[in-house]
């Protein structure tokens, strides 16, 4: 992690969690598209004033639903048991996580990983409107709005890249399940989601020149997964990479009057206590 990057203000509380937030199931995807001036990611500037990570630039995401383990949805690609191989996670969550990876996709981007069958993908999305609009209030569950619409589920469509969990001194806590997929033929990615005050497509390097400059505040798995993706020239690159997928459980150290974030592997990980106590004079401004 770059020296750099310190956690926002107020992200961790004066005194941890005791005993730590039990986290959250989430799923969060990177859509990604080539241009002539190479592959560029879709991402969301976070209203400020949310709970978590408000005014922070991320990648469409959010918590798994109760409903999203549905055994009815119509399915197409690996099965719901080759993902929970791959997130060491049991069955019903693996397909908890496909079925949140694309129901959250379509309900903060507009983007749906979907066809009539399992060999094609929806194109326009116009005709959805109203089934968003019922999925982002709850009033429709993912398996319902496939069965009304005719549509299979496309977990073909998406590939594994990394799973994500919370630091144990924060108060708001997830495991998130990051997930790459390319954006379909015919559809566009748009902001009309009242969780984004903006979004937008750019390659990963100048997303990250962006937080540089102090243009934009990005949270270490963001940060991390951009400079991964900067090392792909093309969609079919990333696509292409086989990832192992471990649980990264950064830590938080003290450096100075600032809080900094460590993974495994750095030197400070294991020094670092898993339950800091961050005193108001040892949080860090903007």
């Amino acid at each position: 992690m770059p020296k750099e990057l310190s956690l926002p203000s107020g992200l961790v509380p004066p005194e941890p969690p005791d005993p730590p937030v039990t986290p959250k199931d989430a799923a969060t995807v990177m859509l990604v598209r080539d241009t002539a001036a190479g592959l560029e990611v879709f991402l969301q500037r976070r209203v400020r004033g949310m709970a978590f990570a408000g005014g922070m630039t991320v990648f469409p995401g959010g918590g798994v639903d109760r409903r999203d383990d549905d055994t009815s949805i119509a399915w197409h690609g690996p099965a719901p048991e080759w993902w929970a191989e791959r997130f060491f996670c049991d069955v019903g969550l693996a397909r908890a996580l496909v079925c949140a990876a694309v129901r959250e996709t379509f309900e903060e981007s507009g983007v749906l990983l979907a066809g009539p069958d399992g060999h094609s993908v929806v194109a326009d999305v116009r005709p959805f409107a109203a089934a968003r609009e019922q999925l982002v209030d709850r009033e429709l569950s993912l398996a319902g709005f496939l069965a009304e619409a005719g549509l299979v589920l496309r977990a073909d469509l998406l590939r594994p890249w990394a799973n994500w969990l919370t630091p144990e001194q924060e108060t708001r806590r997830f495991d998130t399940r990051f997930f790459l997929a390319r954006l379909p033929e015919g559809q566009r990615a748009d902001g009309d989601t009242s969780e984004a005050q903006d979004t937008r497509w750019q390659r990963p390097g100048d997303a990250l020149d962006d937080w540089k400059a102090g243009r934009d505040g990005l949270l270490p798995p963001t940060w991390t997964t951009l400079a991964e993706l900067e090392e792909c020239a093309t969609v079919a690159d990333a696509m292409a990479v086989e990832r192992p997928i471990t649980v990264l459980m950064p830590k938080v150290a003290r450096d100075g009057n600032s809080l900094r974030i460590v993974l495994p592997g750095d030197p400070r990980y294991d020094d670092s206590p898993a339950h800091l106590d961050a005193r108001p004079d040892d949080r860090i401004g903007r």
